[in-house]
């Protein structure tokens, strides 16, 4: 499918997503070998026939995914916009990450690797495993609707809550987010869960220092939740 004459709507780190129509977007992945379309087309379509909110799946190929075309902020962009609903904002954030670790990962899913010395866990539920912020669009007919399911994986929720903490605690902060409020976004967050994310805090920050695309400021950050979980609680 040529991309020739469609309008570039966003740009990701690895991916483009282009308008098709009114009704359908184009998301291509520049480099083919980074692509994992099929799979991720089947992750949104089996956690859809179990009511989680993701758009709809029309097609996929080695390349590309066409979807539903999602109008509404990002969960990040409505939070810069409104800062005196964060708490609502980490409430729905919570709330999401609570309904998927209630999907049970189908055996065609591929487990999260595990570090070094961890031991199986006893839940095996599917995982987004970058549920943050900008990638949750707030639309207004159907409410929060999940995107960029490239890193889903099956495995333990804590993990998958410990890494959206990890991420949002240990990003370079946009223009206008302050220190401040995204501690208060965490703490609500952490309060409306249901799932405890600190006995694996340190494994998210491992697995997020592996990521190419941190900066070195973002790293520094990550070690230091590894060193501060490393040596337990103060006494």
């Amino acid at each position: 499918m040529t991309v020739t004459g469609m309008r570039l709507l966003a740009q990701g780190r690895d991916a483009d997503v282009f308008a098709l129509d009114d009704a359908r977007v184009l998301r291509r992945y520049r480099d083919p070998s980074h692509s994992n379309t099929h799979t991720e087309a089947r992750v949104m379509q089996y956690v859809a026939s179990r009511g989680y909110p993701v758009p709809q799946v029309y097609d996929a190929t080695d390349t590309d995914l066409v979807m539903e075309r999602l109008e509404g902020p990002t969960l990040m962009q409505a939070w810069q916009h409104q800062p005196w609903r964060i708490t609502l904002y980490a409430r729905e954030l919570a709330a999401l990450h609570d309904r998927l670790a209630t999907v049970p990962a189908p055996d065609w899913l591929a487990d999260q690797p595990e570090p070094s010395g961890h031991g199986p866990c006893d839940a095996r539920s599917v995982l987004h495993l970058d549920l943050h912020p900008m990638n949750v669009i707030v639309t207004p007919d159907r409410g929060p609707v999940v995107i960029d399911w490239t890193n889903a994986a099956a495995g333990d929720p804590a993990f998958d809550l410990a890494r959206t903490i990890v991420t949002i605690g240990t990003a370079d902060l946009p223009a206008g987010l302050s220190k401040a409020a995204r501690g208060l976004f965490l703490r609500a967050m952490a309060r409306a869960s249901a799932t405890d994310p600190g006995p694996r805090m340190a494994d998210a920050a491992r697995s997020k220092l592996d990521d190419p695309n941190r900066s070195e400021s973002e790293a520094a950050r990550m070690r230091a939740i590894i060193a501060r979980e490393e040596r337990g609680p103060r006494r």
